[in-house]
């Protein structure tokens, strides 16, 4: 039996919800817990109700929505986040929110009952641009973070997280973990180019990167731009520069799966005639095996090292997140590439490289992922777009895949 979705419907949610926080550039902006967070929340909280779907929130902000089974047994779980960058796309976690609802509603159209409930969830801050770590709402959900230090963690301008749950009205009372899936199937856009390149219209998700964040801070001397010769510099900017320069070289060094960026970096007192005095930044390091990520790590560390006896700085660290790869479940897996073939949709088995709520969901049940294309790869931008007939197609491949697994008896 092939089941299909209700397009319009999901394209109407999707344009909805992208409403909601959206810019001037055309893009969205919802950071977690603001009040375009709260406003979106709420307008899929509504969604959830209206579809019959039992609504809790949970202590860290996480909402889920079940629709009951035949047997009051462990649930299928399916969902992804609807926080944004400061300047993101409106698919990048939405799309997979909403096309977990429209299984839910899909599966009442027809009239389809399953053995196991099945769980639409939203998780809480999982880009991390407002309080780290990121995949936070999935993380403490999963045990991998306590919840009293995840409502402890702060903002840029110190407001702490659980103050801004309570502000916007989502510091739930039930218990974080307290939903343990049988199984979790998480829909996403691919981010990155692959899919569209081969022109295959599902990734099936094989694995997921593991993720190194570190805040850097680098202390010099603020001097005169032009009364300090180059020989007597303590130049915090220049550190910050050539760490930078060094964190390219690690990737290229390593080669693989290897990726390093410099996402952020700020200068103090800021003056175009004042060699920086400080200087803040932010490495991201990724590989999809861990001993190699861990090699990247010491390769960092030792240029730190370097560069602060050579220059004259100081320089600190501090760990901002820190998740090894993971391995999908791969008989998921199977019945994912082999519901495509049924639905006439060529598939590839692929790595993501970037971090999703199913590597921390992996932690507490068997999980797996599918990937939709993104074209030009592009995400977390405004231009973020993946064609109407890949966003059905997606649909309709997590709606056989979350009836088949609901069914099953083991």
């Amino acid at each position: 039996m092939t089941l299909k979705i209700n397009s319009g419907r999901l394209f109407d949610r999707i344009k909805r919800l992208a409403q909601v926080g959206a810019d001037d550039a055309g893009g969205v902006c919802r950071l977690a817990l603001t009040d375009a967070d709260k406003e979106g929340r709420d307008l899929v909280m509504g969604w959830m109700h209206a579809a019959g779907l039992d609504v809790e929130i949970d202590q860290i902000g996480n909402i889920f929505g079940t629709r009951r089974g035949e047997q009051n047994v462990a649930p299928i779980m399916t969902g992804s986040h609807i926080d944004t960058v400061r300047s993101g796309g409106k698919l990048d976690g939405a799309y997979g929110v909403l096309a977990g609802l429209e299984v839910a509603e899909t599966l009442n159209d027809n009239g389809i009952k399953t053995r196991r409930p099945f769980v639409v969830a939203v998780f809480t801050n999982e880009e991390g641009a407002r309080f780290q770590p990121d995949m936070m709402g999935s993380l403490v959900h999963a045990g991998g973070l306590a919840v009293e230090e995840a409502l402890s963690a702060t903002d840029a301008t110190g407001i702490p997280l659980r103050q801004e749950l309570l502000r916007i009205g989502y510091a739930g009372a039930v218990p974080c973990g307290h939903i343990r899936p049988h199984q979790f199937v998480e829909l996403h856009i691919e981010q990155g180019p692959v899919l569209e390149r081969m022109n295959i219209p599902i990734g099936v998700v094989e694995n997921l990167q593991g993720i190194s964040w570190t805040e850097l801070t680098i202390t010099g001397q603020a001097n005169h731009a032009g009364t300090t010769p180059m020989s007597m510099r303590s130049d915090a900017g220049y550190g910050a520069s050539a760490l930078a320069v060094a964190v390219r070289g690690i990737a290229e060094e390593l080669g693989g799966t290897q990726v390093g960026t410099v996402g952020k970096i700020e200068m103090f007192p800021n003056v175009i005639n004042v060699v920086p005095g400080k200087a803040r930044m932010t490495v991201d390091l990724r590989n999809t095996d861990e001993g190699l990520l861990c090699r990247a790590e010491t390769l960092l560390e030792n240029c730190i090292e370097k560069l602060a006896e050579n220059e004259g700085l100081e320089i600190s660290s501090r760990q901002l997140a820190r998740f090894q790869p993971v391995t999908f479940d791969p008989l998921i897996a199977d019945v994912i590439e082999r519901h495509a073939k049924q639905l006439g949709l060529p598939s590839m088995r692929m790595t993501s490289g970037a971090g999703h709520d199913a590597q921390m969901m992996a932690r507490v049940c068997p999980s797996a992922m599918i990937f939709v294309p993104s074209v030009g790869g592009v995400s977390h931008n405004p231009a973020e777009h993946t064609d109407s007939v890949h966003l059905e197609g997606g649909a309709n491949m997590l709606l056989n895949v979350v009836h088949e697994l609901a069914q099953l008896a083991h």
